[in-house]
């Protein structure tokens, strides 16, 4: 009975340990072991992170500065080669992907908010951009104008949850109809089921121009929420956002962002003044 209590705590420690290990490894010492650095991207949310290239790579700015960051990160821990592997999600799994160690860091237009910080951690900033409406030519141009109207969103997004707490402040009675991809808020404004499609403007501007053409369509002028965006990762694991952060501030401060910027919006494009001030800002002193 004695030897078999004694097989049975030694079993007991020994399991322990293990889970501690595990739980101990952080995500630096993963990436080190296996060579490998796991980025989540949406393939909907163009010109941030959207469909895949001929290699099998996802486009978009957050997809092309992921990429810039693995390199820095790789260098820090010494790989020459790290390689990437690319796990596609959705607005809806995005951050279950991180939080579920299914992936090691979210590269796609992902607003930075309080509440998903419960759940997941960000980066230093990495855009800044706003809501607005996608509408036809007599469309409504604010939001006072979608009274007793529908509009689209893009379920599971701070867009969504912003304009439904922006129209009940108003008191402004709008049928708000939730939809799973852009391409399907878009053409439901086209096609007159709804009066208008509330997303970010970077990527409604950037699908008004790069897919089919859409004469009868435009974007409201109104800015109606200012979204700041940055990478998701695991939360508790500060040596790794710390690795992030700096990849990002070499990113910034080299100008290297500024080539990424104009390989997704345009060689003729410049940032932002407010964009330029961010990634000045971002870019933390050595």
């Amino acid at each position: 009975m004695i030897a078999a209590r004694k097989s049975l705590l030694a079993a007991l420690l020994a399991a322990g340990a293990l889970v501690g290990g595990a739980a101990c490894a952080g995500t630096l010492d993963d990436i080190k072991a296996k060579g490998t650095i796991r980025i989540a991207y949406r393939e909907d949310a163009p010109p941030f992170s959207f469909r895949k290239g001929n290699a099998g790579e996802p486009l978009g700015f957050m997809s092309d500065l992921c990429r810039a960051v693995a390199a820095r990160v790789g260098q820090q821990l010494g790989l020459a080669d790290l390689k990437i592997a690319y796990v596609p999600v959705t607005s809806a799994d995005r951050f279950d992907a991180i939080s579920g160690s299914k992936a090691d860091l979210l590269c796609e237009a992902t607003t930075q908010t309080l509440k998903r910080r419960e759940t997941v951690a960000f980066s230093i900033p990495t855009f800044v951009d706003g809501a607005s409406f996608m509408i036809g030519a007599n469309g409504p141009r604010d939001i006072k104008s979608l009274d007793g109207k529908t509009v689209g969103v893009l379920e599971n997004t701070t867009t969504e949850a912003d304009l439904k707490r922006a129209l009940q402040a108003g008191k402004i009675k709008a049928e708000v109809v939730s939809v799973k991809t852009h391409g399907e808020g878009i053409d439901a404004v086209e096609k007159g089921t709804v009066a208008a499609y509330y997303g970010d403007r970077a990527i409604l501007t950037f699908l008004l121009l790069d897919g089919k053409p859409r004469p009868g369509l435009m974007i409201a002028d109104a800015y109606l929420s200012v979204e700041p965006y940055a990478l998701a990762l695991r939360r508790g694991d500060e040596d790794f956002r710390l690795a992030v952060d700096r990849a990002l501030s070499q990113i910034y401060r080299s100008g290297e962002v500024v080539k990424l910027f104009a390989a997704s919006f345009g060689a003729t494009t410049v940032p932002s003044q407010m964009l330029q001030g961010l990634f000045v800002t971002s870019a933390l002193p050595q």
